[in-house]
């Protein structure tokens, strides 16, 4: 996809990795609808051209309603990008069913309510582009956060389904999976012991400006997986070659990173 005169929508853009796509898609020539639960004024105020939508994409209305606005304001929508995300949640006996449940509708259901709501008008054109942010324990898994393990799971598993299924009418996607990223989501439990601190050792923190290069690079190429930090590739060949060796390896990181 050339993304110069695309109409695009970006979620969780009010900041972090999704006010970096918006960025980097406005200067690749795109008409950027930034969505946010706060934020998205101040950013669509410094990109020319660009409109705002305050959005709650945790449930089906405020997907529907995203969707439909912006068909509306910009005729039609070429590249969804559902970026919005949460990382709430702890150990399977600690987190309560609030945790739980807000994780799967930003992390996962998200998706699947814009999909709803965005494939009829491709479909009947033909093309369109959907994106999603995972992450690498999408592909992994996510020492210390059930809810985020399961969830980001099921959203690399979503856009594999959106893949196989419409691939052949003109639907093309793409899946973001990094590790770690300089956002606030990966500082917000800085002060304790948490996943955010796992990441962290896990390997280097990206600024979310270069990783929004990688998935503007990715979607022109038209091609599945950004996988920001390469060692990923790595981790998931180990895991598929040997799963005891690798649940071992992460044992020993759990150990090593948060103790016990």
């Amino acid at each position: 996809m050339d993304l110069q005169d695309k109409n695009v929508v970006v979620t969780g853009a009010g900041r972090g990795i999704g006010e970096a796509l918006a960025r980097e898609f406005h200067a690749r020539g795109a008409r950027v609808a930034v969505a946010d639960l706060r934020g998205a004024d101040a950013v669509a105020a410094s990109l020319d051209g660009a409109i705002a939508f305050e959005a709650d994409v945790s449930t089906e209305a405020g997907n529907k309603a995203l969707v439909e606005g912006a068909i509306e304001a910009m005729g039609h929508i070429d590249l969804f990008f559902a970026n919005a995300g949460v990382g709430n949640g702890s150990d399977v006996l600690a987190t309560p069913e609030d945790d739980w449940e807000l994780a799967m509708n930003v992390n996962v259901h998200a998706h699947r309510w814009a999909a709803r709501y965005l494939l009829p008008d491709w479909l009947e054109r033909g093309e369109g582009y959907f994106c999603s942010t995972a992450s690498a324990a999408g592909l992994l898994a996510q020492i210390g956060s059930g809810p985020y393990t399961l969830s980001k799971r099921a959203a690399v598993a979503f856009a594999e389904y959106m893949s196989i299924t419409y691939g052949d009418r003109g639907i093309k996607v793409t899946c973001l999976c990094p590790q770690g990223v300089n956002t606030a989501m990966l500082h917000a439990g800085d002060d304790a012991v948490s996943g955010g601190n796992v990441v962290k050792a896990a390997g280097d923190v990206l600024e979310p400006a270069d990783v929004a290069v990688q998935v503007a690079d990715t979607i022109e190429q038209e091609t599945f997986f950004v996988l920001p930090h390469p060692e990923v590739a790595g981790y998931m060949q180990m895991k598929a070659a040997s799963p005891d060796r690798w649940l071992g390896g992460m044992r020993k990181l759990q150990r090593t990173v948060m103790g016990g």
